[in-house]
């Protein structure tokens, strides 16, 4: 359901994998009866129309079923925690001029990734809140 990477692939005003993660969240936030009919009908055959014009937009997110934003906020906080430094401490070092200087360009580079990854991340768990 993921693909390939593993991982789902999120924007600033929408979930860029929606499909994945729409069909990804509905299996897991679904009863053990649900799905046993869900394998049984090789998914949502007749949801495919209704699939393909909705996209998880922020709104759309802010909307979800409770369950579904419970599993998308502990799974944000799970990767929040993987990363080294909190979104705080990535900003200190930001608005340090000394202390960046210091970085290598690449360091500098993967800085501004992270405090992009982690802002995404941070707005995500505002909105399923």
């Amino acid at each position: 359901m993921v693909g390939e990477e593993g991982a789902f692939v999120l924007g600033w005003d929408e979930v860029l994998t929606d499909e994945e993660l729409s069909v990804t969240l509905k299996v897991l936030c679904m009863s053990e009866e649900e799905f046993k009919e869900y394998k049984e009908q090789d998914g949502w055959e007749d949801d495919s129309e209704e699939e393909e014009n909705s996209t998880l937009s922020n709104e759309a997110l802010s909307r979800l079923k409770t369950p579904c934003k419970k599993l998308l906020y502990d799974s944000v906080l799970l990767t929040l925690e993987s990363y080294g430094a909190d979104l705080k401490a990535e900003q200190d070092l930001l608005n340090n001029q000394e202390a960046y200087e210091k970085l290598s360009r690449r360091e500098q580079q993967a800085l501004h990734v992270r405090y992009g990854q982690k802002r995404i991340l941070h707005q995500l768990l505002e909105l399923v809140q």
